[in-house]
């Protein structure tokens, strides 16, 4: 009785790997990891850059320590606007992570995958 037992789960993940192998090489598929990679490489090292110019800037220049209006200097304004980089990336991605699920359900259909 194991060993059907086994041999069956053996049979199953034989069936998985070889869908999965199916998935990875379809057009669809590689598509959305086309279109993902065009998205997040460039979004993520504009990320890093920004959000690393700021101790960058305040710690080895003086560029950020003029007065920007009133009290605040341009550091607070650089501090402020990395919320709103944050904020609008995160919002850039919502709306991508709509066309990526667009091309997942695709892609499910294509290879007879379950629908969510």
């Amino acid at each position: 009785m194991g060993n059907s037992v086994s041999a069956q789960k053996s049979g199953e993940q034989n069936k998985s790997a070889s869908q999965y192998s199916a998935i990875i090489k379809s057009e669809s598929f590689q598509e959305l990891l086309r279109r993902k990679k065009s998205f997040i490489l460039p979004s993520s090292i504009f990320f890093f850059v920004f959000y690393f110019s700021l101790p960058i800037l305040t710690s080895y220049f003086t560029v950020l320590n003029t007065k920007a209006f009133g009290a605040i200097s341009w550091a607070w304004v650089f501090a402020f606007a990395q919320f709103i980089m944050t904020w609008g990336l995160c919002i850039l991605y919502t709306r991508r992570a709509k066309e990526f699920d667009v091309l997942v359900e695709k892609i499910k259909q294509e290879t007879g995958g379950k629908n969510s």
